[in-house]
């Protein structure tokens, strides 16, 4: 077998040496834990074959890739890398990686740790929400040793995640030999941008232990800059039943044996738009080890890391205020028109800066020579808009409403053909002069995740004959809090646009991987969302924003223990793992805010709520305790074949953004009217997990395997919808003043009208109010397909695997009382073929996700298939130096959602291949 060292990422290369046991991830784990945990390898080869040992040994079902597969995948994170193993696919924004999913489990089912460690995140867009879900972009997979997919439970392992918890490894100075020091610099060009510019990627370590290796220090740094862009069509809020003048649809070929009630869909707009994005990255980590003796280790770790990221975009659209059309046989307007509107000219700018900072001290104490324990602790933080920025500006100009005479668009393609007949306006609908001004809005979250974690552990180890092995054992505490700060602005004005730069760009190839995208608007708009403001501002039109509060704060107790036992049955030896886990939470929700006085009937499109001058402030506690055993049995057979059965109890917890008490109004004259209220109270989803497989392994890494799991899963989280009223701060029912309005309204005055508020002549308001609950039960189960071969003594490999997964519950377009549906549930596969020898390596990877449902709101959102070929090549100069080159998206792949039918696009999105060069050192 060929044994070559690359260095395609220095910080990756430097962490082959060797792979650092887990800060919190307890030393008192088997050697199988061990081994899972310390990854030795140097080149392609060597690295699967250690991948394929891992698999092997481990106690239940984990998967792992060593820094080097990190380093050599041409993957710009570690999601993109994660994807590689089975059972494990990605989320992708901006065509790249940020979560992951794992045997149909979406983001929020799973828990990713550093060091073993939980770690916070945070968020800034509205419409992103308050996720627990770490997301991969805001960490370089350069300052990554290992990670370990931990896809059974265990008693030890953190919980929270259901369809696996992630372990992310980093270096620590003990891992080396003395002084190690390495660099690499990389020149990334993203076809995707206008710009063309190219960005740099800079990582390094430097490493070293004094006196006599009992002290240590180790330095990790990293910046990355990326420009990108995005051009996408679709609609916006969706598609809507039965929103349209029903005398004008046409809805004879709807197909009434699966659609009895004649059902049919609109979308709120269709548009075009063109996004730019930068983002800068940092990443750090210093690391101080001491070791006073030789039974005792101190480690003190430091972790940061920066994250900016900045978008502009400029959107084409109109909206479907009074929508006419013919439905398809699904129920779909797939022909739409609408006389007598307007067009819209949308900027928007998204900013986005996020700090996170993790402070740990780990004590691990060799007591005697059969008892070890184990001391970690950290604080981390995460803080979205720490300065308080807002995180989304949006702008709209329009054309005078009704002057243009028609408006359409038809749907039966991959993407819209658009229809705009202007004829009525003297120079066009894009001319300045047929443009006025529409609506401004500010929104975007400031927010703040704190975990402080306490972990004492131990491991008594047998050091004479009999079946027990080891008993681990320990106790965790885990205070986990999220403060939120929602800000919002909306309202329409009437300002010059003298000074606010306005122009077109042409259509030109915009979109044009899509079919019909000759058939799209002509002119795209460009003008500053942020300038737009700035008139407001200078006009003294400006309003203070709406301050939103709310937080939660979650404080587990954990206790745990297990036995490792080795025995043999008929001369086959036989490994087993018993464990169980107890955790008690309690749950304390809060939300200020002021209550709603009533509603202003401000413009024909608005119903803005009047808050009250003082905010009032709410809080709900809510607790559970839950038992999470496991049992993990293998059994080593002849000639390499291994089996392997495993039962298992884990558990996710509630999303935050259900648990907030508040109540949030959305609402439109002639409606909807949608409210949604949180439940501190919601209980976690648990899993009884089944795993059972059939492996073989050979002696050059090379290996084979199927493996079946089943999930009985309880207390899946819907949105319980129910109609109902709300009442104001005096405890009456909000009532509506767009109905039969008074004279003088709509009244878009900064001061309210009177006139133009609710009062107790006006209809009461019948709510859609949206509830958070435990619903229901689901059955998930698949097939994991792994194949890895090693050809002998020619240099090339190839590693294939494939996912199948399975709901007893799949989505039915047709039930609208439908509230639960397993989100991120979808096959995939992965083909890899590659070929090293000791100057160079040379590796091509195909990934493909098949369609699967995204979200699930009041209408669903599918992903549809998709499947990328990335290629990297590396060069070894010499002892010190390499090279390294990254294509990624080979074909130009694109990426469409739509709603409950393929008609119903939602978003079709084109971005281009990413390039990379770099130079690595090592010394």
């Amino acid at each position: 077998m060929t044994n070559t060292q690359f260095k395609l990422n220095a910080i990756c290369a430097a962490m082959l040496i060797t792979s650092p046991v887990s800060y919190a991830a307890q030393e008192n784990e088997t050697t199988v834990q061990s081994d899972v945990e310390v990854i030795q390898v140097t080149g392609i080869r060597s690295a699967l074959s250690k991948s394929a040992s891992i698999k092997q040994d481990s106690s239940g079902v984990v998967d792992a890739i060593s820094a080097e597969d990190i380093g050599k995948l041409p993957d710009t994170n570690l999601a993109e890398s994660l994807q590689r193993i089975s059972g494990v696919s990605i989320d992708r924004a901006n065509n790249e990686g940020n979560q992951v999913s794992v045997r149909g489990f979406g983001p929020g089912f799973n828990l990713v740790t550093l060091n073993g460690r939980q770690m916070p995140n945070s968020s800034v867009l509205q419409e992103a929400g308050v996720s627990r879900s770490f997301n991969f972009r805001e960490i370089a997979a350069e300052s990554v040793s290992g990670v370990s997919v931990y896809k059974t439970g265990k008693a030890n392992v953190a919980s929270g995640g259901i369809g696996a918890t992630i372990n992310i490894n980093t270096a620590k100075p003990f891992d080396f030999d003395g002084f190690k020091a390495f660099a690499n610099a990389k020149a990334i060009k993203d076809t995707s941008s206008e710009k063309s510019n190219v960005t740099p990627e800079i990582s390094g370590m430097v490493s070293q232990t004094f006196a006599d290796d009992t002290f240590g220090v180790l330095l990790a740094l990293s910046h990355s800059e990326r420009e990108s862009g995005r051009e996408r069509v679709g609609t916006s809020q969706g598609w809507v039943r039965n929103r349209a003048n029903a005398a004008g649809v046409d809805s004879s070929a709807i197909d009434t044996t699966v659609n009895p009630t004649g059902t049919y869909w609109v979308p709120w707009t269709p548009e075009m738009e063109r996004f730019e994005t930068k983002r800068e990255r940092q990443n750090a980590q210093l690391v101080l080890q001491y070791a006073p003796s030789d039974n005792l280790t101190a480690t003190l770790d430091y972790t940061l890391s920066r994250f900016e990221e900045i978008s502009n975009t400029n959107k084409m659209a109109f909206w479907f205020d009074n929508p006419t059309g013919t439905a398809d046989e699904n129920g779909t307007l797939v022909d739409i028109k609408n006389a007598n509107d307007e067009l819209n000219f949308w900027a928007w700018e998204l900013y986005e800066e996020k700090e996170n900072d993790s402070l740990g001290l780990n004590l691990a104490w060799q007591a005697s020579d059969s008892l070890k324990l184990t001391f970690d602790a950290h604080n981390s933080t995460s803080h979205s808009n720490p300065d308080g920025d807002t995180a989304e500006t949006i702008a709209n100009l329009k054309n005078v409403p009704g002057l243009v005479k028609s408006i359409s668009a038809n749907f039966s393609g991959d993407i819209p053909s658009i229809g705009v007949d202007d004829s009525t306006l003297a120079g066009g609908a894009y001319n300045p002069a047929n443009i006025v001004s529409d609506l401004y809005q500010r929104r975007g979250y400031e927010m703040k995740n704190t975990i402080k974690q306490y972990h004492a552990s131990g491991q008594w180890e047998n050091l004479k004959s009999g079946a027990l092995s080891a008993i681990n054992f320990g106790v965790m505490y885990t205070d986990y809090q999220i403060d939120t700060y929602l800000s919002e602005q909306f309202s329409f004005v009437d300002i010059p646009l003298d000074n606010l730069g306005l122009t077109f760009d042409e259509q030109g190839d915009f979109a044009d991987e899509f079919s019909g995208s000759d058939q799209l608007f002509p002119f795209i708009p460009r003008y500053s969302a942020n300038d737009f403001v700035d008139i407001v501002r200078d006009e003294g039109l400006f309003i203070e924003p709406n301050i939103s509060t709310n937080g939660v704060e979650e404080q587990t107790l954990a206790i745990y223990v297990s036995f490792d036992l080795k025995t043999e049955f008929n001369d086959i030896p036989i490994d087993m793992n018993v464990g169980v886990r107890y955790e008690d939470t309690d749950v304390t929700g809060y939300s200020v805010k002021p209550g709603v006085v009533a509603f202003n009937y401000r413009h024909a499109e608005e119903l803005r709520p009047v808050f009250a001058a003082t905010a009032t402030p709410q809080e709900l506690e809510g607790g559970y305790t839950r038992i999470l055993p496991n049992f993990d049995i293998s059994a080593d057979l002849d000639d390499g074949f291994k089996t392997r059965f495993s039962y298992s109890r884990t558990l996710a917890r509630a999303g935050i953004g259900g648990m907030f008490p508040s109540t949030t109004i959305n609402a439109r004259p002639e409606g909807p009217f949608n409210a949604s209220q949180g439940n501190p109270n919601l209980l976690p989803i648990t899993s009884d997990n089944f795993d059972f497989s059939v492996e073989w392994y050979g002696d050059d890494g090379s290996y084979a395997s199927v493996g079946y799991f089943k999930k009985f899963v309880e207390n899946f989280i819907g949105a319980g919808v129910v109609q109902g009223t709300l009442n104001d701060v005096n405890g009456e029912p909000l009532r509506d003043p767009s109905v039969n309005p008074r004279p003088g309204c709509p009244d878009s005055s900064d001061t309210p009208n009177p006139a133009c508020l609710s009062q107790a002549t006006d209809p009461i308001v019948t709510f859609d109010i949206a509830t958070p609950d435990n619903l229901q039960n689901r059955e998930v189960d698949g097939w994991e397909l792994n194949a890895q071969y090693m050809v002998p003594d020619t240099g090339f490999g190839v590693v294939a695997n494939y996912t199948i997964v399975n709901s007893d519950e799949s989505f039915k377009p047709y039930d609208f009382d439908q509230t639960i549906a397993l989100a991120g549930l979808s096959d995939s596969g992965n083909l890899v073929g590659f070929y090293e020898n000791d100057d160079y390596q040379v590796r091509l990877a195909y990934n493909w996700r098949d369609d699967f449902l995204l979200s699930l709101g009041t209408e669903p959102t599918f992903t549809e298939a998709y499947g990328q070929l990335d290629f990297s090549f590396n060069y070894t100069i010499n002892d010190t130096l390499g090279v390294s080159f990254d294509a990624l998206n080979l074909t130009n792949e694109t990426t469409r959602r739509h709603g409950r039918f393929a008609e119903q696009l939602v978003s079709a999105e084109q971005y281009g291949p990413r390039f990379s060069i770099g130079l690595s050192a090592k010394w």
